[in-house]
């Protein structure tokens, strides 16, 4: 994709001349303010009306560390950034395009991510030029010299001023009014936006959306005024209904199409809009949202409700994957079907709340004390965050074990288009069976082959059965002989043998052969496929590999990694560079596929908090391959390459 062109310096649109229209193929906007000022809000609302008109769309929150971080700090950025084109879009780009910033400190926190690049059209709010505070005065006029000096295109713009002229609190009004600019500038529908604007504030009354509308055309008629450049980014008409939302909005309505009816969680960033959203609309169809009094008791509430027959899914984040740890074991030994959502986010600890990372893996995969075989699916776009959840309920009630689907911030946060899911009856749970038992079958009757056994529900008459943590046997009783024990372990490892059995090899992207594989897991599927477009565009010999199934591992891959002269992963996950030696640490995902596959598999991570941007990857890559790196300075991202 082309980047947008240099913009006129001289923006005053003083002869009324008609505005200088430059089609571009993608553009990447942000918004960025102090947190409470509803930059995220009028980010959503731009994606969303572009995605509505036809365009791709991907968005990305930014969002501070702290709930409360100071004001007009450089850590205290709110906002939104938003990469439209002309056809699909997935992953967050590079450099944006164009800014608009509330004050002068905001952007720096982008600045400090390789966010904004020479020639970034920075639209900053101009009141802090004239405070009254001298202290705010020359930092605005030290800003704005260091924002010309780094090659941005400044354009001071009176958004307080502008808004006054609407309402009496300008803090609650620049965000629209930010978009009512942006709407012109990008030739946006603003019918759209008007019945975009009345659905999320039409509870609030006539008043608010009318004040809202108010602000959006104001914004729209400033930027007609004074500004002499707009661009055009090309819809595309499709023939099939899409649907807009975020990955958590996803999850939900997974979790509702799958015909669950449980949902038990206790609130964690970045997963609680999955209750958020739940909450709101499960009863609809018959299903209730537990708001626990902790992690422990929520995987507690779900498994309670499995064993009644209800299959439940509970959601959380890395904290409390932690604290579910037992309970997951539980589940595994009593073979109670269970369906955990984990929404990855910066670690250890707490970490970092609102940031992305993809350091889960391991701990889904061998996190529980003893043989725990689960298995592990990672979604890598918004739509299959819907399908998986629809998947994993069908697998944890054959299998018997638990199911853990690892998401991440970036997914649960981003929102993009995808076509509009026509709901089947097959996704939907079955009804509990309400024959009596076969009381000739044992409630552990496992398949020799598959490790596989009916489920008796309590209630079903003959269906009684004895369920505890220790080892069992097939009738359920605890396992004192060492024969059984051996057998039930080996009939549960069996079940994720039956199951990789089921799945098909991967499918790669690029040729079959060549001189490097990128292999990838979750939300890096866009960037990394990006990355290796550019380099194959360059002649590179380079493909990649995008695995939804971590446990147990897609078959076949062997036989793929041994096609190319190098295999490499690419993970949002702590590795140390090649020049660590015999101790060095490999990235999560690259230390399994050694263990399983054997192959000699390189890896290069990195953790900065955000999603990986196309043009390090396609670095990292060239860099491996010992390739001339003209990729983008993007130091400022910091990846170990």
């Amino acid at each position: 994709m082309t980047s947008i062109p240099s913009v006129p310096e001289t923006t005053a649109n003083v002869n009324g001349d008609a505005p200088t229209i430059r089609t571009v193929d993608q553009a990447i906007v942000e918004i960025v303010s102090d947190s409470g000022e509803g930059a995220q809000t009028a980010g959503q609302l731009f994606g969303t009306v572009s995605a509505r008109m036809g365009n791709g769309v991907w968005t990305v929150e930014i969002i501070p560390a702290e709930i409360e971080p100071p004001y007009r700090s450089r850590a205290g950025a709110s906002g939104n950034r938003i990469r439209i084109a002309s056809g699909p879009v997935t992953n967050m780009g590079e450099a944006a395009d164009v800014v608009i910033a509330f004050n002068e400190q905001v952007p720096y926190s982008r600045i400090d991510v390789g966010a904004l690049g020479p020639g970034t059209v920075l639209f900053l709010e101009s009141m802090w030029a004239t405070s009254p505070d001298e202290t705010v005065r020359a930092a605005y006029a030290e800003a704005v010299a260091d924002f010309h000096d780094k090659g941005y295109r400044l354009i001071e713009v009176p958004m307080d001023a502008e808004c006054r002229k609407v309402i009496e609190d300008p803090r609650r009004g620049k965000n629209i009014w930010s978009l009512g600019l942006l709407c012109w500038l990008y030739e946006r529908d603003l019918s759209i936006v008007d019945d975009l604007i009345e659905r999320k504030l039409g509870k609030k009354g006539l008043a608010v959306v009318e004040a809202n509308r108010s602000l959006l055309r104001a914004g729209y008629e400033w930027a007609a005024a004074n500004l002499d450049f707009r661009f055009r980014v090309p819809v595309q008409e499709s023939a099939e209904a899409r649907v807009v939302m975020n990955g958590n909005e996803a999850l939900a309505l997974g979790i509702m199409a799958a015909g669950i009816e449980v949902c038990a969680m206790y609130p964690i960033t970045p997963a609680t809009s999955v209750s958020h959203y739940l909450a709101a609309r499960f009863k609809e169809v018959g299903g209730i949202v537990h708001q626990a009094e902790d992690e422990i008791a929520a995987i507690g509430f779900a498994i309670g409700a499995s064993y009644a027959g209800k299959t439940a899914v509970t959601v959380t984040s890395g904290p409390g994957l932690a604290l579910k740890t037992e309970f997951i074991g539980l589940a595994t030994m009593a073979e109670i079907p269970l369906l955990i959502i984990d929404v990855q986010r910066g670690g250890p600890s707490t970490g970092l709340p609102t940031r992305v990372e993809q350091g889960d893996l391991l701990a889904a995969l061998y996190g529980q004390p003893g043989d725990t075989p689960t298995i592990v699916m990672a979604p890598s776009t918004i739509e299959e965050c819907f399908h998986f959840v629809i998947t994993a309920r069908k697998l944890t009630e054959t299998f018997r074990t638990p199911v853990l689907l690892l998401s991440d911030a970036s997914l649960a946060t981003a929102q993009s288009p995808f076509t509009r899911p026509s709901l089947q009856k097959e996704w939907l749970a079955p009804p509990v069976d309400p024959l009596p038992w076969d009381e000739s079958v044992s409630p552990f009757d496992w398949d020799e082959e598959t490790g596989l056994s009916q489920r008796p529900q309590p209630g079903q008459r003959g269906g009684e059965y004895v369920v505890t943590g220790l080892a069992h046997g097939r009738d359920g009783h605890v396992a004192y002989e060492s024969k059984t024990n051996q057998q039930g372990l080996a009939m549960r490892r069996a079940k994720l043998a039956a199951l990789q059995r089921s799945l098909r090899p991967p499918t790669v992207y690029g040729d079959d052969e060549g001189d490097m594989l990128v292999i990838g897991w979750g939300s890096t599927r866009g960037a990394i496929e990006e990355a290796v477009d550019r380099l194959r565009a360059d002649g590179q010999r380079v493909s990649c590999v995008t695995l939804r199934f971590l446990s147990p591992l897609e078959p076949g891959l062997k036989a793929i990694f041994q096609r190319f002269k190098k295999v490499m992963t690419v993970e949002v996950n702590y590795s140390d560079p090649p020049s660590a030696g015999e101790g060095r640490t490999y990235a999560q995902l690259a230390f399994v596929l050694r263990a399983q596959t054997l192959v000699d598999i390189d890896c290069w991570s990195c953790v900065p908090g955000i999603p990986l941007p196309p043009a390090v990857i396609e670095g990292a890559v060239r860099d491996r391959l010992s390739l001339p790196n003209e990729s983008p300075d993007l130091e400022n991202v910091p990846c170990t390459v």
